[in-house]
């Protein structure tokens, strides 16, 4: 399944409709206008391009739309980081490491749960079979 592309301003919706859903849209409307300064019609807006982009799907529910996620937020943020990591880095996933290690100031317990998350991968690859 290919993951549509999506805006920074479909974001914001896409994650109120995967941390509720089904959601309506006047709380959609209401959540944002409240967090945002977009009116109510540039919200439907954002809500259409997701739905024309097969994002999020929705059903009547009496006189109003209740809306839910056709794609998961866990694919969506895997296709973001690859297109993220490709128009900035060329693919390479070490320079994106490097430059975030050397810039960031972090917690002795992000640097620790870094350490275990990079054991982890080392030892999933040592136990792959080796290529002759």
């Amino acid at each position: 399944m290919r993951i549509p592309n999506i805006s920074d301003a479909e974001w914001e919706i896409m994650k109120l409709i995967w941390k509720s859903h089904p959601i309506a849209s006047e709380e959609i409307i209401n959540t944002l206008a409240d967090k945002t300064s977009w009116s109510s019609r540039t919200i439907k807006t954002f809500i259409n391009r997701l739905l024309k982009k097969g994002a999020i799907g929705f059903e009547k529910s009496g006189r109003s739309y209740v809306y839910y996620p056709l794609v998961s937020e866990k694919e969506c943020v895997r296709a973001e980081n690859s297109s993220f990591l490709e128009r900035v880095y060329d693919g390479a996933l070490g320079m994106l490491f490097s430059n975030f290690l050397e810039e960031e100031n972090l917690s002795e317990k992000e640097i620790e749960k870094l350490q275990e998350l990079l054991e982890k991968k080392k030892k999933q690859f040592s136990l792959r079979p080796k290529e002759k």
